[in-house]
């Protein structure tokens, strides 16, 4: 009975000792998903003006003639699915849902495996893919918690190179989506390339940006100058946000994931320490009995 004491006194041991690492992991959690939140809510001000601004111009006859690659209607021989995951674990089931989410999309756009290439970002993505045999055009590793512009340049540069080269001709984006603190959506966004479709589709879920197009622009120098200009500061804004979107919605996942395992831990410690008083409580009523019957035994 006292080896088993102890082992239950062991084990108690050991889960306070993890709990005190889950609980400190949930506040560096939270502590970045705060952070990263504020930095979103500035950012998403940007892409709805910048969005706004598209749009207005894609109303033009200018769009449709613009000699912007990222316009490009050639046929689409491969499509690239750009998929955002972690580089880390211990994220919930952040990972499994994108990944999940990416496959069964892919599968009902493009079912032959020679019709698309994978671009991951986030070393999860590129593993899972890489251990299935996939074509793996472009993997991006250590995505900091809270990602800069300037980090994520080098991401949208390869990528609108590729395009440019035809590598791929159409790209989606796969990410999740943070919708609050405990949940997130799937989203499979078409990024390259830019048409009026696919401007009018994201207006529709873009309020901020419907409600900037009622503005007037007056434009300097041309139209055609500023569209030139400002569809590859448009395709970015969609990378980057999708990334940074993602990134929120990974740090959500951790902390939650890091609350439930606190809370676990918080209640396996208390059924190991009723178990622990209840044995504790037998040795001692066993102790007391041999005690007793032997004291009996002398007197007799």
């Amino acid at each position: 009975m006292a080896e088993s004491i102890h082992d239950v006194q062991h084990r108690i041991n050991s889960t306070k000792a993890t709990r005190q690492i889950t609980a400190a992991m949930h506040m560096v959690s939270t502590a970045k998903l705060n952070k990263i939140q504020k930095h979103a809510r500035g950012y998403q001000d940007y892409v709805s003006k910048i969005k706004s601004v598209v749009l207005r111009l894609s109303q033009s006859q200018l769009f449709e003639h613009s000699s912007s690659k990222l316009q490009s209607d050639r046929p689409v021989k491969k499509t690239a699915y750009l998929v955002v995951t972690s580089d880390r674990g211990m994220v919930g089931s952040y990972n499994s849902s994108v990944l999940r989410e990416a496959n069964e999309f892919i599968e009902n756009r493009t079912p032959n495996p020679d019709d698309y290439i994978i671009l991951a970002v986030g070393g999860t993505g590129a593993d899972f893919y890489k251990k299935r045999g996939v074509n793996v055009a472009y993997e991006y590793r250590g995505v900091s918690d809270v990602p800069e512009f300037n980090e994520v340049r080098e991401i949208v540069k390869t990528v609108t190179t590729m395009y440019d080269s035809e590598v791929f001709d159409e790209l989606f984006v796969c990410y999740n989506h943070f919708v609050n603190r405990i949940s997130s959506s799937f989203r499979a966004e078409k990024t390259l390339p830019v048409d009026r479709e696919t401007l009018e589709s994201d207006a529709v879920d873009d309020s901020a940006a419907t409600a900037n197009l009622a503005s007037d622009y007056e434009t300097e120098p041309s139209e055609a100058e500023v569209l030139e200009t400002i569809l590859p500061q448009y395709a970015e804004s969609l990378v980057y946000g999708a990334i940074l979107d993602a990134k929120t919605s990974e740090h959500a996942s951790s902390t939650n994931a890091m609350q439930s395992a606190t809370d676990n831990a918080d209640d396996l410690i208390s059924d190991l320490q009723l178990h622990y008083n209840r044995a504790r409580q037998a040795a001692i009523t066993t102790e007391i009995t041999e005690i007793t019957g032997g004291q009996e035994a002398l007197n007799n």
